[in-house]
């Protein structure tokens, strides 16, 4: 048995080093003020994908990402980890999408590339923390779906036995194919980067990157096929470009506040219930919490 598997990821900022610039004055993130990176469950998800892969050889891996050009980073890191191929959904019009005009664009580029079993993703992303991206992707589509994944722990005869973590307990759960999967952080922590598929892929790119960089080796892109990272917009998808970008999202931010804690905002406590019971009020009272 093989299987055509698709990841879902993306690049998001680092919550670690948000600052006042982190918002703009439209309720959008600033990824420009910000560093990016792999969001972290979806790095499990891909773990999962490898294991399969690993499992069933001749399975293919292909991850899917949506954001603007810089994004391609995260195709390059999946292929060095033992992806096959990478797409980027890049537009535009894809600007300012909340979960629901997401969805629509990732469904609508799971369709173009075709034959797929199985649809991996992170269980939430660190920017948004919704949770919704990967149910509502399964909806479009038509697909069953099994959230809050701890492991994906065999396939057979067309139907796929995974492991849930829930608040309460483990749940295990048996699924038909094609389905869709969202991966908690509870789960496998995904491999380093492989040294053989670094030298392979390093110089992998997209169309618009290999136009905008000064590249003296352009040839290779023509002898090493598999060099050309996928690139699509609204057009190549067939999407509706009123369902994308800022248009396509119902989702209005009501207003922004930034906060940032400075050193001096710090408490230590020495635990005792009397110091608590100080914090809690004072935390209460200052409408942090409550």
């Amino acid at each position: 048995m093989t299987f055509n598997i698709i990841v879902l990821a993306k690049q998001v900022p680092d919550t670690r080093n948000v600052g006042k610039d982190a918002m703009k004055a439209d309720g959008t993130v600033n990824r420009a003020s910000l560093p990016a990176i792999f969001n972290p469950e979806d790095l499990n998800a891909l773990e999962q994908a490898l294991g399969i892969k690993e499992s069933y050889p001749g399975s293919t891996i292909t991850v899917l990402t949506m954001g603007p050009g810089r994004a391609a980073e995260i195709l390059r890191e999946g292929l060095f980890r033992g992806a096959d191929d990478g797409v980027l959904l890049t537009d535009r019009a894809f600007a300012g999408a909340d979960t629901l005009a997401t969805s629509y664009a990732l469904a609508m580029a799971v369709r173009k590339l075709g034959k797929f079993d199985i649809i991996i993703s992170g269980r939430q992303a660190i920017d948004g923390d919704t949770a919704q991206v990967g149910p509502q992707v399964a909806e479009k589509l038509g697909i069953p779906q099994i959230t809050y994944a701890e492991d994906i722990e065999r396939i057979e005869k067309n139907k796929v036995t995974v492991k849930r973590r829930l608040d309460n307990g483990v749940e295990v759960v048996e699924c038909p194919l094609p389905v869709l999967i969202t991966v908690n952080g509870s789960a496998r922590t995904c491999r380093p980067r492989n040294a053989k598929l670094l030298q392979k892929y390093k110089h992998a790119r997209t169309i618009t990157e290999r136009q905008t960089e000064n590249i003296d080796y352009i040839d290779i892109y023509s002898s090493r096929p598999y060099l050309n990272l996928t690139e699509w917009s609204v057009a190549d998808v067939d999407a509706d470009i009123v369902q994308c970008g800022l248009s396509g999202s119902p989702t209005k931010v009501k207003k922004i506040e930034n906060v940032v804690f400075q050193a001096k905002e710090s408490k230590r406590l020495s635990g005792s219930d009397m110091e608590i019971d100080e914090l809690m009020r004072e935390l209460i009272e200052s409408h942090t919490i409550g």
